[in-house]
């Protein structure tokens, strides 16, 4: 299986960098460049193509989605071209309906944010449908963030519907936040998906691994025409729905088992926080953003610059390093996280620290530069 699923780390990979290069030519042809936004949005506008999401939603959902056809239309001749999965089949197909629920999904936000980059949606109801795409995921498929561990209360399953519908929602506007600069949102979530993918490795939950692989090898193909300076943008039709998959894999992931004591990923009770340590640089922007714009009377979701990559160019970084200074940040968060179930209370919290003191940090050098770039309005100064 491990084979499989780096096959298709190599798979993604080749169609997205060959539809991504085809995409840059036809979106300059087309006129199919990077667009305004809502209404405030501040931002400076490139003669650059941002359909690139195409490329990558068509290189990680097409063959996720055509796996899922013949695990259910035709499992014999799955078999005869991949004999180490016989194994598997069985629970492939138990499993399918929840696998279309999140194809469906991601369709859903990856047709929404194309329409977006062509003529913006206004913020509200971007978020509702953000919102129901998030409700009937998890009212429809076996996507839940910590079922197991609120099964035993009254109140379980409705606090584990509304915590993965949030969880959903949330990812997904903050990979949508940190996609302001060449390279920033795909990188993040290219290192994001393979340190997922190394967990499901190790637990052995093949199908999301492979799930994963395809995810990141599309965004490393991306990358490749998107690494400042870019020749392409993911745009809205990228960034929704890469954020969907990252959350709805990382909910259908097992990060502790405490039934068996040689679980691959740990047994300890923190271990189910790996995903935030993963994800902890999108979120802590998207939170930080969201903090400082409601703070100055803004919408959170009308973009500008005031995002950690636009503050430390402000400090004096090119755009280059401070999208590397992100990808190696998110690296060193994410690959602390897929040991934590591993780890002894006292290593665990020292984890912790290490996230808080990154976190402090960013916060230093962000309202360092806030003060004199972005000031509060004078009432809110006291």
């Amino acid at each position: 299986m491990l084979g499989i699923v780096l096959g298709l780390l190599l798979l993604g990979f080749t169609i997205s960098a060959a539809a991504s290069g085809v995409l840059a030519r036809v979106g300059r042809s087309i006129g199919a460049l990077d667009s305004q936004g809502s209404n405030g949005h501040v931002k400076v506008l490139r003669s650059v193509p941002n359909i690139g999401g195409i490329a990558i939603f068509w290189s990680a959902v097409g063959p996720l989605a055509g796996g899922i056809a013949l695990v259910l239309l035709a499992p014999e001749r799955l078999q005869e071209w991949a004999p180490s999965l016989e194994p598997h089949l069985t629970h492939a197909q138990a499993t399918a309906n929840d696998w279309i629920v999140i194809v469906a999904g991601a369709l859903v936000l990856h047709v929404m944010g194309l329409v977006d980059d062509r003529r913006a949606i206004a913020a509200w109801p971007k978020l509702g449908l953000q919102l129901s795409v998030a409700i009937a995921t998890v009212l429809l498929s076996d996507v839940r963030l910590l079922h197991a561990v609120t099964a035993d209360y009254a109140w379980g399953e409705i606090a584990s519907i509304a915590l993965t519908v949030a969880w959903i929602v949330v990812v997904v506007n903050a990979v949508n936040f940190i996609d302001n600069m060449d390279g920033l949102a795909g990188g993040v979530a290219m290192i994001a998906a393979l340190c997922f993918m190394v967990a499901t490795i190790l637990n052995g939950q093949w199908f999301i691994a492979s799930a994963l692989a395809l995810l990141a090898g599309s965004l490393a193909g991306f990358l490749v025409w998107n690494v400042p300076p870019a020749t392409i943008f993911m745009g809205d039709g990228g960034s929704l729905f890469i954020g969907y998959i990252l959350a709805t894999l990382a909910a259908r992931t097992t990060f502790v088992d405490a039934a068996h004591p040689d679980f691959a990923l740990g047994t300890a009770w923190y271990g189910v926080f790996m995903p935030l340590l993963v994800l902890a640089i999108p979120l802590y922007d998207g939170v930080y953003v969201t903090v400082w714009r409601l703070r100055r009377g803004k919408s959170p979701f009308v973009g500008g610059h005031e995002h950690i990559s636009h503050r430390l160019v402000q400090l004096g970084l090119s755009k280059r390093r401070a999208v590397f200074v992100l990808w190696l940040l998110t690296a060193v968060t994410a690959s602390s996280g897929i040991g934590l179930g591993l780890m002894k209370p006292w290593q665990a919290a020292l984890v912790g620290i290490q996230l808080m003191g990154i976190f402090l940090v960013m916060l230093v050098l962000e309202t360092s530069v806030a003060r004199i770039e972005d000031p509060l309005p004078e009432q809110d100064r006291r």
